[in-house]
C-alpha cells in the first residue's frame, strides 16, 4: 500500500483489553454473588491451575470472544459479540443475568448465548455465522478448559465436513456480493459486506482453518488493516457503529486518518480492496480444485514458452524469463486467450524475472498485447493479476496515474483504471467492423489516460498517449490516430446528446474534428464500448440511436454526399399528429408528446411530469414544419408509477391551457427537503458559434424535480422559444442544452441580452 496513514491497531488493542478485564471482572463478580460472598474470589481460587484448568468457583463456566471482540477487531461503535459456556451448571442462568444486564445498563451493544461445549458444536453444525465465530473464538474468563473443547470440537467438524461447508461459505459471499457490491468501485462502499471487504478476509481465513488453503499473505493482512483502520476513523466521525462510508463522510474520515482528502482515501480503500477481493478469487481456485478432484494430468502449449497445467497457465520447463522481455505480455495473451488464469507462481516470477521491455517495444510486444486485449471480457481477469503483481506500471508507467483512482461520480461503475480494460473488453466485440483492431483497443484502453493529470482529461490525454504510442513503437501515423481518438473520445455522444443535429453547423464541426472514414469508425466503436462500461445511467437506447444518426449524417459529410433525409416523424409519431389537436402516448418510461409547434410546449410538459413525480431521464424536443414532438424517458421519483390514464389526462389538459401547472408544482415544490449534502452551484453558458440560426444554451444543475420547468420558463419570461433540446440526466447530475430563438425566430446576438438570458435562467435554479 503506497503512503502512511494512521493506524489505529494500537487502540483496538488497548480496547480490546479493557472490556476482557471489564467481562473478567463481571463474570468473577457473578460466580461470587451466586455463592454468597458478595465480593471477589479469594486469590487461590481465581485462577486455572499449572495445566489450564480453572479450579473453585470458575470452573465450568467461560465466556469466550466472538465477532470483533474475538478477533481482536474492536471499533468504537462494534457490538460485543460474546458466549457464556458453561458444563451444565444449574446457576448459569444467574450468572449470565448479572453479566449480560451491566452491558446492557453501558449502552454497549450486545449479542450473546448461553451454551454447553454440545450445543455450540451442534448449533455451529448448522449455522454459518456461528461456526465462522467459534472457530476464531477466544477466551476470556473463565475455565479455559471449556474454550479448548469448544473450538478444537468445531473445527474438527469444520474441517471433516469442509466440503459442505465451504460450498456454503462460498455461497454466502457471492450473496454478499451480489446484495453489496465491489468495495473497490463503490461510491458508498460497505467496509464489511462489499467484495473485497472485512468478511472476505474471514471467509480466507476460515478456508485456511479447513487446511485447504494458505492463510492470507503479507499485502491482505496489511489491506485489511487499514479497512479496519478506516472503519474505525468512520465510528470515530459518526459516533457510531456503522459500516457505510457515505460520501458527506469521507473527509472526514480521511482526516482522521491522516490522509489528504476523501479521494486518497477512496484511492487507498479501491486498492485494498481489489487486493482483497484477488486473494480472495485465489483462494476460491484452490478450494475448487479441492472440491473438482484432481486436474488433468500433462502439459499443454499455448505459445512460446507457455503452457496449460492444471487448469492455470504456467511456464514451459527450462524458459527463463530474464532472456525474454516479452515473455510476460506473451504468456498473459495466451491465458486471456484460452480463458484460464496465471498461476500466481508464473506472475509471481515473471513479475521478479522479466527485463524490462526495449524502448521502443518490438513488433512481437505489441502483438502480444493486441492479442491480450482482443481477448474482450477473459481479458480482464488476466490484465487485474498482471496489476496486482506490478506488472502493469513498468510496461506503462503512466498507468500508475490512473491506478486505484476514484472516479467520485455515480454515473462511473469503476476506477479508472479498471473502466479503461471494462472498456477495451466491450470494444473487442467491435474489431471485426473496423479497419484497424489495434488501434481501437489501444485506444480504447489508454482513452481516459489523462484522468492522471490535472486540466481537461481528454486535452491532456492526447500528449499522454502520444509519448506511450511512441513508446509501444508504433509508426507516426498510427500514432496521429490514436490522440485523435484519445482527444475526441466524447465528441459523438455528447455532440448526438448536446446538439441539433439538423443544424449543418453540428456536422461540419464533427466531420472538421474527426477527418477521415477511419478514425470516424474507431471513435463511433469506442462512444459505445466507453458507454457501457461507465455504466447504465451513462449509455441507452436513447443515446445510442442518436450516436448512430451523427455517424452516418458526419459518414455522407465525410464523402462529399448529403446525407439521406431522415423522416420528420417516425411511424408512431406519424400517427399521433393526425390528431391534429395534439396527442400523447404513454408507454411505461416512454412518454411522447405530438401537437402543433408553439412557445413552452416542452416546458408546461415537463411540469406535468414534475408533478406527477416523474423524473426526466432524457427528453429531445424537435419541428416537423407545424408539428412539435418531444420524447421524454421517465422513471418515478419514488414509489410506483402515476397511473397512465391520468397522466395523459393532465397532459392533454396543459396543451389545451386549462390546467395550472404552476400552481401545482408550487405545492409540490414547498413540501421538498433541501438536499442533506451541499451540492455545487448551477451553471449557465451561452455556446459560441454552435448554430447559425439560433443559440444554444447549455444548463448544468443538480437534478430536482421541476428542473427543466423552470428552465423553460425562464426561457419564456425572456421572450424565447425553444426550437430543439436535448436533455440527460448523468446521476444526480442534469446536462441539458437548448437551442433557443426569440420571437422572430432569430438568433441573440445583442451581449446585454445574452446576459440577460444567462442571468435569469441562473435565477430560476436558485
Amino acid at each position: 500500500m503506497r503512503g502512511e496513514a494512521r493506524s489505529f491497531a494500537a487502540a483496538r488493542k488497548e480496547r480490546a483489553a479493557d472490556i476482557d478485564r471489564w467481562l473478567t471482572d463481571l463474570l468473577r463478580t457473578a460466580v461470587s454473588q451466586r455463592n454468597g460472598k458478595g465480593g471477589l474470589l479469594d486469590p487461590e481460587t481465581r485462577g486455572p491451575d499449572s495445566r489450564g484448568t480453572e479450579r473453585g468457583p470458575l470452573s465450568g463456566v467461560a465466556l469466550v470472544a466472538v465477532g470483533s471482540l474475538g478477533r481482536g477487531e474492536l471499533a468504537p461503535g462494534s457490538d460485543l459479540d460474546i458466549v457464556l459456556l458453561h458444563n451444565g451448571r444449574d446457576d448459569v442462568a444467574q450468572i449470565a443475568d448479572r453479566i449480560w444486564y451491566p452491558i446492557w445498563d453501558s449502552g454497549v451493544g450486545l449479542d450473546h448465548s448461553v451454551r454447553t461445549v454440545d450445543e455450540a458444536v451442534k448449533v455451529s453444525r448448522e449455522d454459518l455465522k456461528a461456526v465462522l465465530g467459534l472457530i476464531q473464538a477466544r477466551h476470556v474468563a473463565g475455565d479455559p478448559e471449556l474454550t479448548r473443547a469448544a473450538r478444537e470440537a468445531v473445527l474438527a467438524e469444520w474441517r471433516s465436513d469442509s466440503r459442505r461447508r465451504l460450498a456454503e461459505l462460498r455461497e454466502s459471499a457471492d450473496k454478499r456480493a451480489d446484495s453489496s457490491g465491489e468495495l473497490a468501485f463503490l461510491l458508498e462502499p460497505d467496509l464489511k459486506d462489499a467484495r473485497g471487504g472485512i468478511r472476505d478476509v474471514q471467509a480466507m481465513q476460515a478456508v485456511a482453518a479447513a487446511w485447504v488453503a494458505s492463510a492470507p499473505g503479507p499485502r491482505v493482512r496489511e489491506a485489511h488493516e487499514l479497512l479496519l483502520d478506516i472503519r474505525h476513523g468512520l465510528h470515530l466521525v459518526t459516533a457510531r457503529g456503522t459500516d457505510r462510508l457515505v460520501l458527506q463522510e469521507q473527509d472526514a474520515v480521511a482526516g482522521t486518518l491522516g490522509l489528504l482528502d476523501a479521494e486518497a482515501l477512496m484511492r487507498r480503500l479501491a486498492e485494498a480492496g481489489r487486493t482483497i477481493a484477488h486473494s480472495f478469487d485465489a483462494t476460491w481456485r484452490t478450494v475448487d480444485r479441492l472440491l473438482s478432484g484432481p486436474a488433468p494430468r500433462g502439459r499443454r502449449p499455448l505459445a512460446d514458452g507457455v503452457v496449460e497445467h492444471g487448469g492455470e497457465v504456467v511456464l514451459a520447463r527450462g524458459v527463463n524469463p530474464r532472456n525474454d522481455p516479452v515473455l510476460v505480455l506473451r504468456a498473459a495473451a495466451a491465458a486471456a486467450e484460452a480463458g484460464l488464469p496465471l498461476a500466481p507462481a508464473t506472475v509471481s516470477a515473471l513479475a521478479a524475472q522479466s527485463p524490462a521491455l526495449p524502448v521502443p517495444w518490438p513488433d512481437e510486444a505489441r502483438d502480444a498485447l493486441v492479442g491480450l486485449l482482443g481477448a474482450g471480457r477473459a481479458a480482464v481477469p488476466v490484465w487485474e493479476e498482471l496489476d496486482q503483481a506490478g506488472v502493469l506500471v513498468r510496461l506503462i508507467p503512466d498507468w500508475e496515474r490512473v491506478r486505484h483512482r476514484p472516479q467520485r461520480n455515480p454515473i462511473h461503475t469503476y476506477t479508472v483504471d479498471r473502466h479503461l480494460i471494462e472498456t477495451v473488453a466491450g470494444a473487442a466485440a467491435f474489431t471485426r467492423e473496423v479497419a484497424r483492431p489495434d488501434l481501437l483497443l489501444i485506444g480504447a484502453l489508454l482513452h481516459d489516460i489523462g484522468k492522471g493529470w490535472p486540466g481537461d482529461h481528454s486535452t491532456t490525454g492526447e500528449v499522454v498517449v502520444r509519448d506511450i504510442a511512441a513508446r509501444m513503437g508504433l509508426p507516426s501515423a498510427d500514432v496521429e490516430v490514436l490522440a485523435t481518438m484519445v482527444r475526441h473520445h466524447l465528441l459523438l455522444p455528447e455532440t448526438a446528446t448536446r446538439r441539433d443535429l439538423d443544424d449543418p453547423v453540428t456536422i461540419s464541426r464533427v466531420a472538421e474534428a474527426v477527418g477521415s472514414h477511419e478514425v470516424l469508425e474507431l471513435l463511433a466503436a469506442l462512444a459505445v464500448a466507453d458507454g457501457l462500461a461507465t455504466g447504465p445511467a451513462a449509455w441507452n437506447s436513447w443515446k445510442a440511436s442518436l450516436v448512430s444518426d451523427l455517424v452516418r449524417r458526419v459518414r455522407s459529410a465525410l464523402a462529399g454526399t448529403p446525407p439521406a433525409p431522415a423522416p420528420a416523424l417516425s411511424a408512431e409519431q406519424a400517427s399521433l399528429a393526425r390528431h391534429g389537436g395534439g396527442a400523447i402516448r404513454v408507454n411505461g418510461g416512454a412518454v411522447t408528446v405530438v401537437a402543433p409547434d408553439r412557445p413552452g410546449l416542452l416546458w408546461r410538459a415537463a411540469g406535468v411530469l414534475a408533478a406527477h413525480r416523474m423524473v426526466v431521464r432524457s427528453a429531445s424536443a424537435a419541428s416537423a414544419g407545424s408539428t412539435a414532438v418531444i420524447e421524454f424517458a421517465v422513471v418515478p421519483e419514488y414509489g410506483s408509477p402515476p397511473d397512465p390514464a391520468t397522466l395523459e389526462a393532465d397532459l392533454r389538459l396543459v396543451l389545451a391551457g386549462r390546467l395550472d401547472i404552476e400552481q401545482r408544482l408550487a405545492r409540490r415544490t414547498r413540501s421538498l427537503r433541501p438536499p442533506r449534502v451541499p451540492v455545487a452551484p448551477p451553471r449557465v453558458t451561452l455556446v459560441d458559434d454552435a448554430s447559425n440560426t439560433a443559440t444554444v444554451v447549455e444548463v448544468r444543475a443538480h437534478d430536482r424535480p421541476g428542473l427543466l420547468w423552470k428552465i423553460g420558463r425562464a426561457f419564456g419570461d425572456c421572450g424565447l422559444d425553444v426550437k430543439a433540446a436535448r436533455v440527460e440526466t448523468l446521476g444526480a447530475e442534469a446536462v441539458d442544452v437548448f437551442y433557443v430563438v426569440d420571437r422572430a425566430g432569430r438568433p441573440i446576438t445583442d451581449e446585454v441580452q445574452r446576459a440577460q438570458v444567462r442571468e435569469h435562467v441562473l435565477s430560476a435554479l436558485r
